[in-house]
């Protein structure tokens, strides 16, 4: 029997503005697809994520839930905040669920992602609040920590080198998604970056996460990018699971739970992150925006 039409939505997460932020295909399963039409969709459409929900039955709890798989233009992917949040900002607009939480049921175990509304205070300053009345909202992610390692100082010189000679203040190795994290004298030195993506492809672990303090005024507390051209992004406009390392870094060397981050790809993302150190949690809290949709014929 012919499958049906796959209904899809193109959403720009961690920005308030269309071209911006990250890019993520939400596609809504009605019924079960291989695994090579999965990973066939996601090479067409060639963005950084292109993700598949499928809602899952659950009687016995208020809460939705969906079944959300990631897959990057080569391969499927344990953990994704970007696409998640673009899901997940789907679900809340078109009214696909009644609920202010969503529940997915990932690689990576169950995720939730919550709806937290903007209120404007008398004073002009922005407030934030759960529930009630509403100007916009922001989606927030509970995400889990992605611990570190030490890494082997011998391969160090070969990230500098892949990284364009970039003096490196430290770096570390994520023990679950297998990334190298090095931390940059500052966030300018981020921005200016211009990395040998040759090099990285060799470099050992799956991509390349840099960081560094953001400049005094600037309004951020840290800058970042992502590189990972082996998973066929050389740079991920705004990657949310990156954050999953850099908070909990960040919030020891800074003195605080809660930071804003600056995601310094060309089409840039911000993200609002807050480490919940006791649960070894991360919430990460964004905006998005639909720019596209349509539907898959084949």
């Amino acid at each position: 029997m012919a499958k049906g039409p796959v209904k899809y939505f193109v959403v720009d997460a961690f920005t308030d503005s269309a071209f911006k932020g990250n890019p993520a295909a939400v596609c809504l399963l009605e019924e079960e697809r291989d695994e090579e039409w999965l990973q066939s969709v996601a090479t067409e459409f060639n963005v950084s994520e292109t993700c598949y929900l499928t809602r899952i039955a659950s009687p016995d709890s208020a809460t939705p839930r969906f079944r959300l798989r990631w897959f990057t233009p080569v391969t499927e992917v344990e953990l994704c905040g970007h696409a998640t949040l673009a899901s997940a900002h789907i679900l809340f607009t078109t009214g696909l669920v009644n609920s202010d939480i969503i529940e997915f049921d990932t690689l990576s175990g169950i995720l939730t992602a919550k709806k937290v509304h903007d209120v404007k205070a008398t004073d002009g300053t922005l407030k934030i609040q759960d529930g009630g009345a509403h100007e916009g909202f922001l989606i927030e992610l509970n995400f889990p920590v992605v611990p570190t390692s030490e890494f082997n100082s011998a391969e160090v010189s070969a990230i500098s080198e892949a990284l364009n000679g970039a003096s490196l203040i430290d770096i570390k190795r994520t023990t679950t998604s297998d990334d190298l994290f090095a931390v940059l004298p500052s966030g300018k030195h981020v921005m200016e970056l211009q990395p040998r993506f040759d090099a990285i492809q060799k470099c050992p672990g799956r991509g390349i996460i840099v960081s560094g303090i953001a400049p005094p005024g600037s309004g951020f507390d840290f800058i970042s990018r992502f590189f990972c051209p082996k998973n066929g992004i050389n740079e991920d406009p705004v990657c949310g699971s990156a954050h999953c390392t850099l908070t909990p870094y960040w919030s020891q060397k800074l003195g605080k739970r809660d930071c804003i981050a600056y995601a310094a790809s060309p089409r840039g993302g911000i993200i609002n992150v807050h480490l919940d150190e006791q649960n070894q949690r991360v919430l990460l809290r964004g905006k998005a925006v639909t720019v596209m949709e349509g539907c898959v014929l084949v």
